[in-house]
């Protein structure tokens, strides 16, 4: 992880620490907040909650989502990590148990300390049970679902453009399409139409656009956690707009006299958590060097 920032690093300006050097070295923070949330958690590990997106995060990003496979150090990482600290989150937009398969989380020895909180909390996996619960499902979901063949057949935007099946949620990806960032903006005016007919919101990502109820965010679901465990530290590692709630609630948190530390896997394609992070890693494989270092420092 990263070195120490100086007066001659070029990030020491913004508040971040570029990532670099041997395992276990972490980076400082170059504003006091991030600093306080880093060494809160270093000096009580068992008292803070790790809260991870999956995509972009734990995951490289890749244009089929259903092939998305997190890092292949990412769970050991977290099995090193998990037993030290009070709980690992792992807040996803995609149903708990698809992120639970798709990051081989099941059956992990030293997970038991691991939850994923999908659908932005609307569903809760514990390693410990093994077992997804979970409120009924929005009646918009499937409505908005039947009508988004025709709405991109009559928009122009069929061509390059695939509806992403999440159960509680469904979403458009624009990625494969000839101009990503054209089709995502032609899509999202009419989307939204479409959202607050059945009652719906529209979550923007990266090159996608994903319908889904109202009244839960990655935010909701993090603070609601932390305040559930009694967490005196949070640390929260995100990648897209998405993650900014997590952000937000972490902010909240600090407010509140609760240390935390907001931790930003690199991307070119959104610049907004970057710009709020009080670390920027280089994707999924810096988060996982992250928690490698956290391991070891808490060990």
């Amino acid at each position: 992880m990263g070195s120490h920032t100086d007066s001659t690093d070029p990030k020491a300006t913004d508040g971040h620490t570029p990532e670099g050097g041997a395992t276990g070295d972490l980076p400082t923070p170059a504003a006091r907040a991030g600093r306080e949330g880093l060494e809160a958690l270093l000096a009580r590990p068992g008292k803070a909650l790790i809260g991870l997106d999956f995509d972009g995060t734990l995951a490289p990003i890749v244009a089929d989502p259903e092939q998305a496979r997190a890092h292949p150090d990412a769970v050991p990482a977290l099995a090193a990590l998990a037993p030290k600290v009070a709980a690992v989150a792992v807040v996803t937009g995609r149903p708990a148990g698809v992120a639970v398969r798709h990051g081989g989380f099941a059956g992990v020895p030293g997970l038991e300390h691991l939850v994923v909180l999908g659908h932005y909390g609307a569903e809760r996996w514990d390693a410990v049970t093994g077992t997804v619960t979970a409120p009924a499902p929005h009646p918009g979901v499937a409505a908005a679902r039947a009508e988004l063949p025709g709405l991109l057949d009559r928009v122009g935007a069929w061509q390059g453009t695939w509806i992403e099946e999440k159960g509680r949620a469904v979403a458009v990806h624009t990625r494969r399409a000839g101009d990503p960032q054209a089709a995502f903006e032609a899509l999202r005016e009419p989307l939204t139409d479409l959202a607050t007919r059945h009652g719906l919101i529209v979550e923007p990502g990266r090159m996608v656009l994903e319908l889904r109820p109202p009244g839960m965010d990655k935010g909701v679901a993090l603070m609601e956690y932390a305040r559930r465990i009694g967490a005196e530290s949070v640390l929260y590692a995100g990648d897209d707009l998405g993650d900014l709630p997590a952000y937000t609630a972490v902010d909240k948190l600090r407010d509140s006299g609760v240390p935390g530390l907001l931790v930003c896997s690199g991307s070119d394609e959104v610049t907004e958590l970057r710009d709020r992070a009080d670390v920027v890693v280089d994707g999924p494989a810096g988060v996982v060097r992250l928690l490698r270092a956290l391991a070891d420092r808490t060990g």
